[in-house]
């Protein structure tokens, strides 16, 4: 037996794969360290940014998972094994979870966006996919809101981001457009007089911008005017109702009659 053979044999092995081993473990301690460093980046950049904390943590665990697969990818392409294969693999896996939670995907990516973008923030009075009501939390697949009528409304992220949304709440106030009617009979000076004091006499309807009165329209059966308060976002129900009671009150004081409809009957004579 040639033993020097094999000790050569052996001897070539070891210097062919022991410098890609070594090459490996060099290749995995930097690429670790980098990692860690990339992610630490990231992180700083999203708590500068005021990233929601869910959303960084998801996003700082799918990236980490990200560069780890790309890591051990190239550690087995160092060590001299087709990579191919394994990229193949993965593909195929990706498409086929993509294929099966093609929903919930659509929801992570809406809920990404908003929290990205913020076009609105819990306690916001959003309208949204036909809803209306105050933002009470956003998660990653779907956003709760409170109703009017103090129901939970559950709207999926990704329809909600895809589709218009109003935001009450991001100017801090509003404008309250409400219609009141009067007679033709009525002179319309004193109407607007008696509408505009009611406004002005509110604590809660802003001096600027300035409430409007004006003549809307001349209905069938009334001289329509449209009534205009501004207020605080939070005083909008309170305004709102407060104004409709206190013109009617008003207009009856003033002997300035709101028109309804008539009901008239004729009886033919047989």
């Amino acid at each position: 037996m040639d033993i020097s053979k094999y000790l050569e044999i052996a001897q070539n092995f070891i210097v062919d794969y022991g410098i890609k081993v070594i090459g490996a473990i060099v290749i995995w301690i930097i690429g670790s360290w980098l990692i860690k460093k990339i992610i630490r980046g990231i992180s700083k950049v999203m708590s500068k940014n005021n990233y929601d904390v869910s959303l960084q943590k998801f996003l700082l665990n799918l990236i980490g998972w990200g560069l780890k697969i790309l890591l051990f990818l190239v550690i087995l392409s160092q060590l001299g094994i087709e990579t191919t294969s394994f990229a193949a693999i993965l593909a195929a896996a990706g498409l086929a979870v993509g294929m099966a939670l093609q929903g919930s995907l659509g929801n992570f990516a809406g809920g990404v966006l908003i929290m990205i973008f913020k076009p609105f923030k819990i306690g916001d009075l959003i309208e949204g996919q036909g809803e209306l009501g105050v933002v009470k939390e956003i998660e990653i697949f779907t956003t709760k809101l409170t109703g009017l009528s103090n129901r939970e409304i559950i709207i999926p992220n990704g329809a909600l981001s895809n589709g218009n949304i109003i935001n009450y709440s991001t100017e801090g106030t509003r404008r309250v457009d409400l219609v009141f009617g009067v007679s033709y009979d009525a002179d319309i000076k004193q109407s607007k007089e008696v509408i505009m004091n009611v406004l002005t006499s509110h604590p809660k309807i802003l001096k600027d911008p300035a409430p409007a009165v004006t003549v809307l329209e001349l209905a069938d059966s009334s001289v329509n005017f449209a009534v205009r308060p501004w207020c605080k976002t939070d005083h909008y129900w309170d305004v709102y109702f407060d104004v409709t009671e206190n013109v009617k009150e008003a207009l009856d004081k003033a002997g300035i009659e709101i028109p309804y409809p008539h009901q008239v009957e004729i009886q033919k004579k047989g």
